[in-house]
């Protein structure tokens, strides 16, 4: 080639290169006008990133027990936030390693991960595999909280002028933090806390290797590596996720071989809902709504400590439960839930009915044939047993005046093939397999009667348990607190605390004899009776109580004055103020509720003091702050001090106010003690331990009660029809809620020391003639040891039938009470 050929082609190429390196400036020029046209007119109106400084994302709100158990848990979404000091380096270098890599070190952007994903991607075109993302962190964090998930190049490059402006304006770890507190990782859970409770019910610094790297590896499509549903998609993303650890030199490879050879088992979360008390959370969730409003309950991380006792409150649900289902097989069948047509897919069918779900020991069965024996029955999951004749007797069927029908003779007298029925398992003492793979189970209907329970500390009012009715899903009512209903003789209580203090004793002589009030013009006279229609004279007071005579009440009431009884009446909360108070109120025809008799009898075991009934003990924020607690005491011995054995308990003040004379309060137990041991109480005589009560009932048994209290635990039970009528002939106080209340008081009382009612100063306990309210002489059939006020003990014997005692003790206004 000649020399003037290669000067000709030296200039070419220097054309060339001049124009390459004039299109590569061009070009560059074109892309920064573009960006910068871009960065204009997408960067306007963007949201402002600024807000992420200060954000806290949606936290669940938790409600625990007193024990620290969880009751249940308000989310709009499930979540528990975590600082980014309080995740383990593990974790954090699982979620580097899956979602980017050189998240410490890019701008917001990484222009090496865009090229990688571009080279790859090409590849993958060719091979139908799926497409690598280039998102950063903070891509994703800006796309999570600032924007929306469209699929589109307009929001992409939103996205990346956030992710510019976010790194500007936070540093790395508040937009990681950010990050793994917001994504959602599938299984409800959003954000890493509540992943790794919802997987693994580990705290974070509990997680393995193999359990960090699963987590890591949900973020682009939790669904698709679901732990039992696409067990080996989610094994071999996880594993993908050891291997880039083991890269980026987080781990070592022989450790990371080892954590892809671990199995995966995904446990579930052990924090669950506590059925048995739902009544009780629903009025906590109402608490914490009108306190704080809803979005502080679904999304504020509320840590709500309860005073619900998960001990008693199981045995408050299964006490009401066994009561409302024993007096309706009182009163006969009404038939089955349902009726399906029999068939191959009955175990379908019945797992798609609607009926209650917390109906649990109780399971739903379908009647798929019988004998004269027995009714055989299926289960939606497909097993089978059988409900012999005799564990259906109580089956009669209920005419239309009420009476029951014939007895049963044989199951097809209660039962068709195809009825839908509750049935109950036999305890295990009358277990029996009549031949392998079948049980035997027991009748059961769900009550139309319904009812509630109530427990509480009679010191401080915490509700310890409260079960507003047979079943939560059935009717949310709640029987406790929004069912106003007349108490009947479980009032009367407060008309002889009254008397007490005005001058009566509990040997008082009180007639038992006909009354007649008349109410005013225009209106009929009033003649109230006792429940058996009887009058029996000259009576000590106590047997007012006792035996619940009504006439002895109302002449009481009457003696100290409407008004008094009424001011007595709301300094017990049980009446407002200024709400009109009539003498048959006396009786209990005022309308209340079961928790405000409740408390009202724990006003009177804990020497009456002012309690208030509260089921939440304390409230903390997210960030563990207390913003709320229910005892207000002062206690500076309990600041900054460590426990250690010995230390003794800093004693604290009562705030509670006084609204009656504690010798009063003592008295009135005294003689409700006697309500268990001689009268309508008398069935709890078999629990053996200091016991003090009152039942009640209204006219025609719409209403029956019992309240009661051990010196350290107060209980009230009510049970009644949601549209009152009545219970029954007979179905009183005593027949009805009694057996609940002792159900439960022997199960709650198990095991705890027998402690004795507290008897305040100012009390003389003393014999007397129990029928006449002397001190026993030569006519005293029976003698009772009795309460007294010092100074107001009788002096005289019963030396013959006709003497009468004189009333004793000064006489007090209501001022000198409260």
């Amino acid at each position: 080639m000649t020399v003037r050929a290669k000067r000709g082609r030296g200039r070419l190429l220097l054309r060339a290169g001049l124009l390459m390196l004039a299109l590569g400036a061009l070009a560059c020029v074109v892309a920064t006008a573009g960006a910068l046209y871009a960065f204009h007119r997408y960067g306007r109106d963007l949201p402002d990133h600024r807000m992420l400084a200060g954000y806290e994302p949606p936290v669940a709100t938790r409600i625990y027990a007193a024990d620290g158990s969880p009751l249940a848990e308000f989310a709009a979404q499930r979540r528990a936030f975590v600082p980014i000091e309080a995740v383990p380096p593990l974790l954090r270098h699982a979620f580097l390693a899956a979602e980017d890599r050189n998240f410490y070190s890019h701008f917001g952007i990484d222009p090496v991960g865009v090229v990688r994903a571009a080279i790859a991607n090409l590849g993958a075109i060719g091979q139908g595999r799926r497409l690598q993302g280039a998102s950063t962190i903070t891509q994703q964090v800006a796309k999570n909280f600032l924007l929306s998930s469209e699929v589109s190049w307009q929001r992409k490059i939103r996205e990346a002028i956030l992710a510019i402006r976010i790194e500007n304006a936070l540093d790395k770890d508040r937009i990681f933090e950010l990050y793994l507190n917001e994504i959602y990782l599938g299984f409800g859970s959003y954000g890493v806390a509540a992943a790794a409770l919802n997987y693994f019910d580990k705290a974070l610094d509990e997680l393995t290797l193999a359990e960090a790297a699963y987590l890591a590896a949900l973020p682009k499509a939790p669904n698709n590596y679901h732990p039992t549903r696409r067990r080996q998609a989610a094994i071999e993303r996880r594993n993908w996720v050891i291997a880039r650890m083991a890269e980026e030199g987080f781990v070592g490879a022989g450790e990371a071989a080892a954590a892809q050879g671990v199995e995966l088992a995904a446990t579930g979360p052990s924090f669950r809902p506590r059925a048995s008390a739902a009544y009780a959370v629903e009025e906590i969730r109402r608490e914490i709504v009108a306190r704080y409003g809803s979005r502080a309950l679904y999304e504020g991380g509320l840590h709500v400590r309860a005073t619900v006792d998960p001990r008693l409150q199981d045995a408050a649900r299964r006490a009401l439960r066994a009561g409302l289902s024993r007096y309706d097989r009182r009163h006969g069948w009404r038939g089955p839930l349902a009726s399906v047509a029999p068939g191959d897919d009955w175990a379908r069918v019945l797992d798609g009915l609607d009926v209650p779900g917390d109906l649990a020991p109780w399971r739903i069965a379908v009647v798929l044939g019988m004998n004269d024996a027995a009714a055989a029955i299926g289960f939606a999951d497909g097993s089978t047993g059988l409900i012999l004749l005799e564990d259906m007797a109580w089956a009669r069927p209920r005419l239309q005046d009420g009476r029951l029908g014939p007895a049963v003779a044989r199951p097809s007298d209660v039962l068709a093939i195809g009825d839908v029925v509750p049935v109950a398992a036999l305890d295990e003492q009358r277990w029996r397999r009549l031949k392998e793979g079948a049980s035997a189970w027991a009748l059961r209907q769900l009550p139309e009667v319904s009812g509630a329970i109530v427990a509480m500390d009679p010191h401080s009012g915490r509700v310890l348990a409260m079960e507003g009715g047979f079943s939560f899903e059935a009717s949310e009512f709640n029987r406790a607190v929004q069912a106003r209903r007349q108490p009947g003789s479980a009032f009367k209580p407060i008309v002889y605390m009254a008397a007490l203090d005005r001058g009566f004793t509990p040997a008082s002589i009180v007639e038992d004899a006909p009354f007649v009030f008349d109410p005013g013009p225009g209106q009929p006279l009033w003649r109230p009776v006792n429940y058996s229609d009887e009058f029996f004279g000259p009576t000590p007071l106590r047997i007012g109580i006792e035996k619940s005579r009504n006439l002895m009440t109302v002449r009481l009431a009457n003696a100290v004055g409407p008004d008094t009884v009424a001011a007595y009446a709301a300094a017990f909360d049980l009446r407002a103020p200024d709400e009109p108070f009539y003498l048959p109120m006396a009786l209990g025809a005022g309308e209340t509720t079961l928790l405000a008799m409740t408390t009202a009898y724990a006003m009177i075991v804990n020497g009456g003091r002012r309690v208030a009934p509260a089921l939440v003990e304390r409230i903390q924020d997210r960030h563990g702050r207390t913003v709320w607690r229910r005892d207000l005491r002062p206690c500076q011995a309990c600041n900054g001090v460590a426990w250690r054995p010995g230390l003794a308990v800093p004693r604290l003040g009562d705030l509670n106010q006084r609204v009656i004379d504690r010798r009063t309060a003592y008295q009135m137990v005294h003689i409700m003690a006697g309500v268990v041991e001689r009268g309508t109480g008398r069935a709890l005589r078999e629990l053996a331990r200091p016991l003090a009560g009152k039942t009640g009932t209204t006219n025609d048994n719409r209403d029956a009660w019992f309240m009661g209290f051990a010196p350290d635990l107060a209980i009230g039970v009510y049970v009644g029809f949601d549209r009152p009528r009545s219970l029954g002939h007979h179905e009183t106080g005593a027949a009805v809620a009694l057996p609940v209340w002792k159900a439960f008081a022997a199960e709650a009382l198990a095991d705890t020391p027998i402690v004795p009612f507290r008897i305040p100063p100012g009390i003389r306990l003393v014999r007397v003639d129990a029928d006449r309210g002397l001190l026993p002489g030569a006519a005293t059939e029976r003698v009772i040891v009795e309460a007294f006020r010092a100074g107001s003990e009788p002096v005289e014997r019963a030396d013959s039938p006709e003497q009468a005692p004189e009333q004793a003790g000064q006489e007090l206004s209501i001022s000198d009470v409260y």
